[in-house]
């Protein structure tokens, strides 16, 4: 039985739960791949409109699990340490980056500890909610430095330099609701309402056609790179020219002034 399942909690939601409650969700190689294959697909679905990331029982993702042993697809036998170690390198980094550069926004339930992967993880998605149980633990300085995943870009946009450098350098866990007040969290939430918390917001965001959700997600990420107010206003005028003309905006439209449900079709 596989490690990451996939199961739909509401029309037009996918919910990816880490299944190895045994370790906290420490991610195993098997694991890794796994997740890869769901995110990849859910790229070309049409169908989903949000995805949920959490866990299953007391961890959200503890990180990598250490006894987990690569394969030869992962680690040729052939190939030393620093060869095998920056292709493994390179393809666990993969895996919150495929997260945030999926076409639909993705929620994080973290419903425990999110640890190194899993702190990653909960700072690529697009809105992290937390149980008032969880808690972010820097878990990078177990294996060398402060940072890996894009942890050192991810977290200054979350919190601001200043708070991220603190963070950074002491490497001291933040519980709920700090990670609420600095950012680092849309909301802290009692245990037993965070999966609800987190399909509210997925129920608002379905309220809008896909394509227009995807637009906006693509004009948000650009726009947080680009070098001037010009340019955003150019990324955000491309995304509006294409939104013109389908018969999903029609819909949108004709779902405001009749006080209905919109009902899209991706086109």
């Amino acid at each position: 039985m596989s490690s990451i399942v996939a199961d739909k909690p509401a029309e037009g939601v996918v919910r990816i739960t880490f299944d190895a409650p045994e370790t906290r969700n420490a991610f195993t190689f098997e694991m890794y791949d796994a997740l890869m294959a769901e995110l990849n697909k859910l790229r070309e679905d049409l169908d989903t409109r949000v995805v949920i990331l959490t866990g299953t029982g007391k961890g959200f993702c503890s990180g990598h699990n250490l006894s987990s042993k690569p394969s030869a697809d992962w680690w040729p036998p052939e190939w030393g340490r620093g060869q095998g170690g920056m292709r493994a390198s390179a393809r666990i980094s993969a895996v919150p980056q495929l997260v945030r550069q999926l076409p639909q926004p993705v929620i994080a339930a973290v419903n425990g500890a999110a640890a190194g992967l899993g702190y990653a993880l909960a700072l690529a998605s697009d809105i992290c909610i937390a149980a008032k149980s969880a808690k972010f633990v820097n878990a990078f300085y177990n294996s060398g430095c402060g940072a890996e995943m894009g942890f050192s870009w991810l977290l200054p946009r979350a919190v601001g330099i200043q708070r991220a450098a603190e963070l950074l350098y002491t490497g001291r866990p933040v519980m709920a609701e700090e990670a609420e007040r600095i950012g680092l969290c849309l909301r802290a939430v009692d245990d037993d309402k965070l999966m609800d918390a987190a399909l509210e917001i997925a129920d608002g965001i379905a309220m809008h056609s896909p394509m227009a959700v995807q637009l906006t997600k693509q004009t948000f990420q650009m726009n947080l790179e680009t070098a001037n107010y010009q340019s955003a206003l150019r990324i955000e005028s491309r995304a509006v020219f294409m939104m013109q003309g389908s018969e999903d905006l029609a819909e949108r439209q004709a779902s405001v002034r009749e006080k209905r449900k919109p009902k899209y079709k991706n086109r």
